[in-house]
């Protein structure tokens, strides 16, 4: 052990018994993404004792311009499990357990309550949430990061001291923004070199941690916008009102975060891909809006009317209101999103969800209509 970690093991503020509590500590990352990817690697690389991962998705073409635990032939494979494959090559020391699943209330308790760290490498607000909550209740450190464009973000949530728990993310955030206010890196896009900084500044965060040196970000959020290297570090207080951490806590359990996000609509009506292809066949009077950014639809669509999300409250006029109109996306979430907000704003009455999406469809009938 001391000729593979020598390098950090000769830094004044770590020895070997540092390196001894990195090879005993237990770290889930949730999201095997593009944080996840470079978290994932200096994690492995530092000795990190047991390593959970969790991602229930599949590699895309997409994603490997800043998913740089995969290559081309892992496409349509699971990611946790190329993960798992290319990590384990990194260092045979490390037990590897991996949750080919999405984090949901039913299972987040009991992934999380097994693990020392979380590290929060996801891109949606209900999962962040979840993540926080479940960490709270199970008295876990939560390392987060989120990214667009350009710019992204880093803090240490829920971390202990001697004066009991950090600050944590519902402190700084206290409720979600709009679901059509904030755009997703399908939207707005992302340089592949920022999950790297980032996700390696999440990695060197658990280090300090596990390994008690250094100064973790608790109670304090860096940003950095990357074009021209701007930082700035932003001090946050705990919120006696926080719903879960506050003087009156009125959360005690997990709660449904697609809805409390706005992200899930219980009366919206669907329609099942095999549903859709009947409608199809049979020639069935309808509509189907494609609320996926133009570059998404170029690369394949099923024929739907291209209205980006982002466009949807400037043309919801374009939504007809005299036939059913099916709506889609990439998987759901952002059909969902528009829908509620049609639903909400000007009191549609005819709009199906498409469940799962394009994604679904490529699963149940092969590549799209390009």
């Amino acid at each position: 052990m001391k000729e593979r970690y020598q390098r950090q093991i000769v830094l004044p503020e770590f020895d070997k018994n540092t390196q001894e509590k990195i090879s005993k500590a237990k770290v889930l990352v949730v999201g095997a993404g593009a944080l996840g990817s470079s978290c994932l690697l200096y994690l492995t690389a530092a000795g990190i004792g047991k390593i959970g991962i969790v991602d229930g998705d599949k590699v895309e073409i997409s994603n490997l311009h800043r998913q740089i635990l995969y290559k081309e032939s892992d496409c349509g494979k699971s990611k946790s499990k190329c993960a798992k494959k290319v990590l384990s090559k990194r260092n045979s020391n490390i037990h590897f357990k991996i949750y080919n699943e999405l984090l949901e209330n039913k299972n987040a308790r009991k992934i999380i309550s097994k693990y020392d760290i979380v590290v929060d490498c996801t891109d949606n607000f209900p999962t962040r949430y979840l993540i926080n909550d479940a960490c709270y209740f199970e008295n876990k450190a939560n390392v987060h990061a989120s990214i667009l464009g350009f710019e992204g973000q880093l803090s240490v949530f829920n971390l202990k001291t001697d004066n009991g728990n950090s600050a944590n993310y519902r402190d700084l955030y206290p409720s979600p923004p709009n679901a059509l206010e904030v755009k997703s890196c399908e939207e707005a896009g992302v340089i592949g070199a920022l999950p790297g900084i980032l996700g390696s500044m999440q990695a060197l965060e658990v280090l300090k941690i596990v390994g008690g040196f250094g100064e973790p970000l608790k109670e304090k959020l860096f940003k950095i916008n990357t074009l021209n290297y701007k930082s700035v570090l932003i001090s946050y207080p705990k919120n006696p009102e926080n719903p879960i951490s506050g003087k009156n806590p009125s959360l005690k359990t997990l709660i449904n975060y697609h809805q409390f996000c706005g992200t899930n609509n219980t009366k919206m009506k669907t329609k099942t891909v095999q549903e859709l292809k009947e409608m199809m066949t049979n020639e069935e009077v309808f509509q189907l809006i494609d609320v996926r950014e133009p570059h998404e639809y170029d690369e394949g669509n099923i024929n739907g009317y291209l209205i980006p999300l982002g466009e949807v409250p400037a043309r919801f006029e374009e939504f007809r209101k005299d036939m059913p109109v099916v709506v889609q996306c990439r998987s759901g979430v952002r059909s969902a999103n528009a829908i509620t907000w049609l639903e909400e704003e000007h009191g549609f009455e005819n709009l199906y969800n498409l469940e799962g999406g394009i994604l679904a469809w490529v699963n149940k009938f092969g590549e799209p209509i390009n």
